[in-house]
């Protein structure tokens, strides 16, 4: 039951995600080509680990279990979508850039109050989301101090004028 136990300790976090594939050539594509991660070691045409900034990896790619197959049907539990977090609201900008440079069509782009978000489909038909948070200070807050979280339509004009040339 929630809350009845000791809080995880403040540091702990995702450390990679591992996603099933039909086709390891596409999903580096678009993982790699698109969005920039860089591949890390490979495993034939069966998996690859690829990560940003050299880590050992972020995201491993397989298809141990799911050569040739296609994705599950709505209605059904699983992976809703991986996040992938920015550092800084250029970095965002410069990841839209890339996927609409690639022709790849958002599902969304929202702001959330402690985020801005972008939401897409790896071609896997995986959801991914590429965001990135405000500093903590700057979070919607109610009256009591708790989080006033929101969902409004993303400028996505404003976002492409942050982005580093």
């Amino acid at each position: 039951m929630p809350g009845t136990t000791k809080p995880i300790i403040a540091g702990t976090r995702i450390g990679h995600v591992h996603l099933k594939v039909a086709d390891l050539e596409h999903a580096l594509g678009f993982y790699c080509g698109v969005l920039g991660f860089e591949l890390m070691q490979r495993y034939g045409d069966q998996a690859a680990f690829i990560s940003a900034g050299g880590y050992h990896h972020h995201i491993g790619l397989n298809t141990w279990e799911s050569k040739g197959g296609s994705p599950p049907p709505s209605g059904t539990t699983g992976l809703f979508h991986t996040a992938i977090l920015y550092p800084t609201r250029a970095a965002l900008a410069d990841a839209l850039h890339r996927v609409l440079q690639a022709g790849i069509q958002l599902d969304g782009a929202s702001d959330h109050g402690v985020s801005e978000a972008l939401y897409l489909r790896d071609p896997d038909q995986n959801g991914v989301e590429l965001y990135r948070d405000r500093p903590q200070n700057e979070w919607p807050r109610d009256a009591n101090g708790g989080l006033a979280m929101f969902t409004r339509r993303l400028d996505l004009d404003d976002l492409m004028r942050q982005r580093e040339s």
